[in-house]
């Protein structure tokens, strides 16, 4: 039997996921409160707890990676080498990771996991492994349920395979080190594009064993997906929380000297800045009392007072995912967030989608959830003579 001591896994987490709909890519998208590749890497740790696991990260995503690795323990974290960076495809993406592991220590057995995935058991990993060390090469299968047809190119049924002797494939796919490191060093001099790390196995010679899967082991590829993982999960969807709850915040910071606004987490250039013991984001402290308004849990200055030393300075997402917190442990889910920024400058719209995006990864929303407008008042009062932003705020929230 391999110790788990001499076993990476390679957790391929670079790409995009454009069919799971808008906003932040799939592994990075909340579920139940902490986000898919968290889970993943917990799922791992789980299963593997001696094993190295690095993991294969898109250039433009080091944020977001460290806002993930900050939900594991400190056990997990531990585990975790420096992430590699991902190419231009999922094929150059793990042979990226692969040459990445062979410099830091070559293992006996590698597994190479789809982020996308969070619920690999240890049993599934465990016969991976054994798998591997068996075989050398080895993938996880799963029966087909429904007749396949092929087809030809105008849609008529060529042939009906055995649905006996097919598999659905899923990951961890499990590998002698050397024998895939080989494999894909090759399929790449060949310039050779193949779909999952098996055929780059087979396109070098090896045969590839196929061991039990598991169908509670599915990829998390579209909304649909999201909503079964929710359930797999047992946690709440929308639809089981009846109690639909609206609070409204308002916000305002006077400007000062500076060269940039806060909005939303977002550092938007500008003749000044804002203002006030924390960050001055007027924008996230509005949406922040919003919040704390639907569960009726006071306002901002009650959680974080002015006259506390420790917030001076502090970043405004502190108070808004604490807000964010109290929600989840009361059972509930942020149904939507309006909001509206009141000034005469800057321009808040060409930064409109990325205040968006930041605030959806700091409440764990969809980014389809979060609503973001600017308005002025035609040059009437404070904001119209600049001298300070304002924001209102809806948050609409739901509890069992």
């Amino acid at each position: 039997m391999v110790a788990t001591s001499e076993i990476s896994i390679l957790v391929v987490a670079g790409g995009r996921g454009s069919r799971a709909g808008e906003g932040l890519p799939k592994q990075y998208r909340p579920l139940a409160g902490r986000t898919v590749l968290a889970r993943t890497i917990q799922s791992m740790c789980v299963a593997a707890p001696e094993a190295k696991i690095k993991v294969v990260i898109h250039p433009d995503d080091r944020d977001l990676y460290a806002a993930s690795v900050a939900e594991l323990t400190d056990a997990q974290r531990a585990a975790l080498l420096e992430p590699a960076l991902g190419g231009t495809s999922r094929q150059e993406s793990v042979r990226n990771g692969l040459e990445a592991i062979a410099r830091e220590g070559a293992p006996a057995i590698v597994l190479i996991h789809d982020a996308a995935r969070p619920f690999a058991d240890p049993a599934l990993v465990a016969r991976a492994v054994e798998a591997a060390s068996a075989h050398g090469a080895a993938v996880p299968g799963v029966p087909l349920n429904d007749t396949v047809k092929e087809i030809d190119v105008a849609g008529f049924v060529v042939a009906t395979p055995d649905r006996a002797r097919l598999r659905a494939v899923q990951t961890p796919q499990s590998f002698r080190f050397p024998l895939i490191l080989d494999a894909h060093r090759a399929a790449a001099a060949a310039e050779r594009e193949l779909t999952d790390d098996a055929m780059v196995a087979e396109a070098a010679g090896h045969a590839v064993h196929v061991f039990a899967g598991d169908i509670a082991n599915f990829k998390l590829t579209t909304p649909e997906d999201f909503a079964r993982a929710m359930e797999q999960l047992n946690a709440p969807s929308l639809a089981s929380l009846p109690d639909v709850r609206m609070g409204q915040g308002y916000d305002v910071h006077a400007f000062a000297e500076g060269d940039h606004v806060w909005l939303g987490g977002v550092a938007i250039p500008h003749s000044h800045a804002l203002a006030g013991h924390s960050d001055a984001d007027v924008l996230m402290h509005a949406i922040t009392d919003a919040v704390l308004g639907a569960i009726a849990e006071g306002d901002i200055g009650a959680h974080f007072p002015p006259s506390d030393p420790q917030w001076k300075g502090a970043p405004s997402r502190i108070f808004l995912e604490r807000a964010c917190e109290l929600v989840r442990e009361r059972g509930g889910m942020i149904a939507h967030i309006d909001a509206t920024v009141v000034c005469e400058a800057p321009k808040v719209g060409p930064h409109r989608e990325a205040i968006r995006a930041k605030l959806a990864e700091i409440m764990g929303m969809d980014i389809s959830r979060v609503a973001i407008k600017a308005t002025t008042t035609e040059k009437l009062g404070f904001t119209g003579r600049r001298e300070g932003i304002a924001a209102l705020a809806i948050a609409t929230v739901r509890l069992p």
